[in-house]
C-alpha cells in the first residue's frame, strides 16, 4: 500500500468529516475518491479496497494491534456491502442504517451466513472503541468477514 503524507491539520479535518458522516476515514476517502466513477467502476474500487483492508487487518492482528485489526475488519465488511450495492443496484449507501438494510439484501442473495458475518463485523466496530475482544475473537470475526468480502468481490470483480 502506498503511503500518503498530509499535513496533520488536513488529516484532522478529514477525520472530523468522516466522524460527522458516521463512517471510517477510509470509507470517507473512498467516497471522495470514487465520486466521479460510474456505479460499476465504483463497485470494483470498493471491492478491491475491501480486499486490501482484509490484508491490512491480518497484518494488524499479526502485530497484536487488535483495535486496528478490528476497525479494518469492520471497514472491509462495510466496503463489501457498499460494493454490492453499487454493483447490484447502482446505489450509494451513506449511513449505518443504509448499510444494515442493504446487508439484509446481500444475505437474501448470498445466504443467511451473511447475517453472521455482518454481526461479527459490527462487533469489531464496537471493539475498536471498547477494546474488549481477544485475539481469538478478532481472528474469528476476520474469518467470517473474509467470506463475505471474497463472495462479494467474486461477483463484482469476476462478473459472477
Amino acid at each position: 500500500m502506498d503511503a500518503l503524507v498530509l499535513p496533520s491539520r488536513v488529516v484532522e479535518l478529514l477525520r472530523r468529516a468522516a466522524e460527522e458522516g458516521g463512517v471510517s476515514l477510509e470509507d470517507f476517502l473512498m467516497d471522495v475518491a470514487t465520486a466521479r466513477l460510474d456505479p460499476p467502476e465504483r463497485a470494483r474500487a470498493y471491492a478491491e479496497a475491501a480486499l486490501e483492508l482484509l490484508r491490512e487487518a491480518e497484518a494488524e492482528l499479526a502485530r497484536g494491534d487488535l483495535r486496528q485489526a478490528s476497525e479494518k475488519v469492520w471497514g472491509a465488511a462495510a466496503l463489501a456491502v457498499k460494493a454490492f450495492a453499487y454493483w447490484r443496484d447502482g446505489v450509494r449507501l451513506a449511513s449505518h442504517g443504509e448499510l444494515w438494510r442493504y446487508a439484509k439484501k446481500v444475505a437474501e442473495e448470498l445466504g443467511e451466513w451473511v447475517h453472521d458475518a455482518w454481526a461479527h463485523a459490527n462487533a469489531m466496530h464496537v471493539n475498536f472503541y471498547e477494546g474488549w475482544a481477544s485475539g481469538e475473537q478478532v481472528a474469528a470475526a476476520l474469518n467470517r468477514v473474509r467470506r463475505l468480502v471474497e463472495a462479494v468481490a467474486g461477483r463484482v470483480l469476476g462478473g459472477g
